[in-house]
């Protein structure tokens, strides 16, 4: 677990294909082992969202239902 705070990164109200793409660029901009938590509102982020850190080599630490969507708590993976 890494010693830099967690970021939150809001993308309520936002819908496919865009959560995904807000996250790699949000994650793209933080160094390895960082961690961030994505709130969406998406459906369909609690699919995207699991895929893209699968096939881009980020971690999905936790994923859980909130009352408007999900949150995802992510990591970087190495550079």
């Amino acid at each position: 677990m890494s010693d830099l705070p967690v970021e939150i990164y809001d993308l309520r109200g936002l819908n496919c294909p865009l959560p995904v793409l807000r996250t790699r660029k949000r994650l793209a901009g933080m160094p390895p082992g960082a961690q961030l938590i994505v709130e969406t509102t998406d459906p369909l982020a609690a699919v995207d969202i699991p895929a893209f850190c699968k096939e881009s080599g980020h971690r999905l630490v936790s994923s859980e239902p909130t009352a408007d969507g999900h949150k995802f708590l992510l990591e970087r993976g190495a550079a």
